[in-house]
């Protein structure tokens, strides 16, 4: 289980993540839902634990130890990994290699070819460099890939269809049912109401609050409602009455 407790974090006078809690099961799909500007992107941050978002009281806990004090590789160890909304470039670095840490994870072939076509991928990509002869789009899905290689403990997912097509929301959600199927932990970051209802339980995040959680419908409807039409960025508009 991953715990989020009284988690906030300040920047510049402005409260950025508002006394935070939350909880995560193992094997479960989770949605984090919110219009930009509310802090899901910090949030992700915070959970990595980037040196840059280490400045929060409150605490997380990992199967009931604190890892706040933890660096990202330390967290990585532990078996948290993060999906970028932008994936990183690595020039001359291939496909292949990156997929299989320079040759450090032995994965035939035949299986980084599946793997591959499940983002819908061929094989031909493996000899292709992961730098700016790929689209945006081209990298997100084989940073996809790779976590389904590694099969972290947590996934936090920041806008996973970020430069990929709508044509793609099925790809997502096999990705996402195959590493729930593996008892990872994942949470996706979005403001895409059609990937929030792919979780198991979505909350709603506003100016930095957890305003509700429960059901993936409920809280795309409450989101709908009063989120799309609220311009209020530092106070949410209404507290609602889904909180659990």
């Amino acid at each position: 289980m991953l715990e989020i407790k009284d988690v906030k974090l300040v920047r510049d006078n402005r409260v950025i993540l508002n006394n935070l809690t939350a909880s995560f099961d193992r094997g479960q799909v989770y949605a984090v839902l919110g219009n930009n500007g509310v802090g899901k992107s910090t949030l992700s941050y915070v959970l990595m634990g980037l040196e840059s978002h280490k400045d929060y009281t409150g605490q997380l806990l990992l199967n009931g130890d604190p890892i706040d004090a933890l660096s990202v590789f330390e967290r990585a160890v532990k078996g948290i990994t993060l999906g970028w909304q932008e994936p990183a470039r690595f020039t001359g670095l291939t496909v292949k290699e990156y997929l299989t840490l320079g040759g450090k994870r032995k994965i035939p072939k035949e299986e980084l070819a599946e793997i591959l076509s499940i983002v819908g991928l061929n094989e031909d990509y493996l000899q292709r460099f992961v730098d700016d002869t790929l689209s945006g789009g081209e990298r997100k899905r084989i940073e996809l890939a790779s976590i389904m290689i590694i099969n972290p403990e947590v996934i936090v997912l920041d806008e996973p269809d970020s430069g990929i097509d709508i044509m793609s929301m099925e790809m997502i959600e096999t990705v996402l049912h195959r590493l729930k199927g593996k008892g990872s932990i994942v949470i996706i970051i979005t403001h895409r109401e059609e990937i929030a209802v792919m979780a198991d339980e979505a909350y709603l995040l506003c100016a930095g609050r957890m305003l509700a959680s429960g059901k993936p419908e409920e809280i795309v409807e409450f989101y709908r409602k009063l989120c799309d039409k609220c311009q209020h960025i530092n106070e949410p508009v209404s507290k609602g009455g889904l909180q659990k």
